[in-house]
């Protein structure tokens, strides 16, 4: 997992060929006007949900603690604070059922060894590895995640 400000999003251009096109989508938009749902960034490389949600408690987050075989994550907190639960996927043991491919989701029960707090203007990269419990706070919840394709 990667943690930075969207001021420093050019350091990670070089991780993935589509990381520039993501950034550049996250860059152009006005992100407190956007609207909730889903938007087509670049056919099935890129996609980008938008969110403006109650936030959850830690146990309701955790009841979804997942990670993706097919994606990286970059999630963007436009109105937070947004918590985070963290695990590294090797140290997970508790798979609560076996991969789903439609979805591209696994579920685990296990418990994060962390959590990180992402404030306004600020993303995390999340990579297969990550396992991620997102949107525990307090209010609601304004952000963005771009779904990009490995």
């Amino acid at each position: 997992m990667i943690i930075d400000t969207l001021t420093n999003a050019n350091r990670y251009l070089s991780i993935h060929p589509q990381f520039r096109q993501a950034f550049d989508y996250i860059q152009s938009l006005d992100l407190q006007a956007m609207e909730p749902g889903k938007y087509e960034v670049s056919g099935d490389e890129l996609k980008a949900i938008a969110f403006d949600s109650p936030a959850k408690t830690a146990e309701e987050s955790l009841a979804k603690f997942e990670c993706h075989d097919k994606h990286i994550d970059i999630q963007v907190c436009i109105k937070g604070p947004e918590t985070m639960g963290w695990k590294p996927r090797e140290t997970c043991s508790q798979p609560k059922a076996a991969y789903n491919p439609e979805k591209d989701v696994t579920y685990y029960a296990d418990q994060p060894d962390m959590y990180v707090e992402l404030h306004d203007g600020q993303f995390a990269i999340l990579f297969p590895e990550d396992v991620h419990a997102p949107m525990i706070g307090e209010g609601s919840i304004k952000k963005l995640v771009i779904k990009v394709k490995i």
